[in-house]
């Protein structure tokens, strides 16, 4: 037999087999996702020996750098230059104010934990970036993994979904897979679930393509694939074997097609979460962890306010309030948040000094992020910045730490060690550790 086929009198190639554009036709143009680098994918660790708190992980990311002062750490008692020109607002927890523009954040207060003493010392935001998604500072020699991408690898496939998604996409590489395979990357939605048309590509099949028709060229595939499997590297066969499977499973799937469909979510709902990109964005993340997505990463906003904090703030801070408030409801009343973990983060935090243009600067020496669910306990504040939130003054919190406390929470060893292409053994996480006081 030579290295072509006929089918339906058309000659077909191996290489036409591969190419995307030739599966296009099945809606399976997952390329993004799907692919794999190496066969490693077929190789997927379980979990880690301890049962976890989590299932799943959904991490909020607040591109720019989110000001501190102007969310979860405000000064109201600082000079007027550090501590700007926002009020606050009472929590539910004695003593602890929030911006004014986290009404609703400040009612679940007690379902939370806000760290405050958060610290690194990166004050570029694509090193800062990489640091709050890899629990590494950036390195020339190696490209580290995310923290989504580790979940996948360790965990797996659960319900024919991928484990890790961006929605509506990564907002950075280095949410990445790094140096682990890219069967272990994040599906990209490709579209935002804010937009009323939303609709998450190649999920369905075209108009004219039946089941049946798709399960003959699945069928037709495999026969393709043992043919050639004698005369190329089984790796690379194996490789793309699991690509098409991961597709096929996607694909055929209607339960899994289901979780993506945003618009089965009752009206009222989303009206709770806000009609908008923060409040949709976070109801799908939901929707895909319950129905077993591992990790979700999502982003809203863009809060690199070096002009105009207050303004900026008062624009983007409210829908985020709304849309957070509701998901920790949401969990809760789902008796889903003890099995979920999420996570709020930014790269950095911004000058403690209000500067000439009336905002704020780069400043990674002290910021907060937000914790929720999947064993940590509620009602905390963990850590403290000084008077004008300008370094630590209690527990300050490494990105390393933070890792340890995430992979801990999903039952993930950080100090097991993955293989690098060269074979290298490296840490998941090489230093720090889990700081058992956010742990209930």
């Amino acid at each position: 037999m030579t290295n072509q086929l006929t089918c339906l009198g058309s000659p077909l190639s191996r290489r036409t087999f591969m190419h995307v554009g030739f599966l296009g036709g099945l809606g399976l143009s997952l390329d993004q996702y799907l692919r794999l680098s190496s066969a490693r994918a077929a190789d997927a660790p379980a979990a880690a020996k301890k049962g976890p708190k989590a299932e799943a992980c959904i991490h909020i990311f607040l591109p720019g750098g989110m000001a501190h002062q102007e969310s979860f750490d405000p000064k109201p008692y600082a000079p007027v230059e550090y501590r700007g020109d926002m009020t606050h607002v009472q929590t539910k927890l004695e003593g602890v104010v929030f911006n004014e523009c986290l009404k609703q954040t400040a009612q679940v207060a007690d379902k939370i934990t806000v760290v405050r003493s958060m610290t690194h010392g990166e004050a570029a935001h694509e090193r800062g970036t990489h640091n709050m998604f890899t629990g590494y500072r950036p390195s020339p020699a190696l490209v580290f993994p995310s923290m989504g991408s580790v979940v996948s690898h360790e965990l797996g496939v659960r319900n024919n979904l991928p484990p890790y998604v961006a929605v509506p996409s990564l907002v950075t590489n280095f949410a990445g897979s790094g140096y682990l395979s890219s069967a272990f990357g994040a599906f990209s939605l490709g579209a935002d679930p804010a937009d009323g048309n939303f609709k998450v590509q190649d999920l369905a099949l075209p108009g004219g393509v039946t089941p049946e028709r798709f399960q003959t060229r699945r069928n037709l595939m495999s026969a393709v694939n043992e043919h050639f499997r004698g005369k190329e590297k089984s790796d690379n066969l194996d490789a793309m074997d699991t690509f098409y499977q991961r597709a096929y499973g996607l694909i055929s799937s209607e339960k899994a097609r289901a979780a993506f469909d945003i618009n089965a979510e009752p009206a009222k709902l989303r009206d709770e979460y806000g009609r908008n990109a923060a409040g949709q964005r976070m109801l799908l993340a939901r929707r895909l962890v319950e129905a077993g997505v591992r990790f979700v990463t999502l982003n809203y906003g863009g809060w690199d306010f070096h002009n105009g904090i207050t303004a900026a703030t008062r624009s983007q801070l409210p829908p985020f309030d709304q849309a957070f408030a509701a998901l920790v409801r949401d969990l809760d009343q789902r008796g889903m948040l003890d099995k979920t973990l999420v996570m709020v983060s930014s790269e950095f935090g911004r000058t403690p000094k209000i500067n000439g243009t009336a905002g704020r600067d780069h400043w990674p020496k002290v910021f907060s992020v937000a914790l929720a669910g999947g064993g940590i306990k509620k009602g905390l504040v963990y850590g403290k910045s000084d008077a004008t939130a300008s370094e630590p003054e209690e527990d300050d919190l490494g990105v390393e730490d933070l890792a340890h406390t995430v992979y801990h929470c999903l039952g993930i060893d950080a100090e097991k060690k993955l293989m690098s292409p060269g074979d290298r053994p490296i840490d998941i996480v090489r230093e720090g550790k889990t700081r058992k006081e956010l742990l209930a």
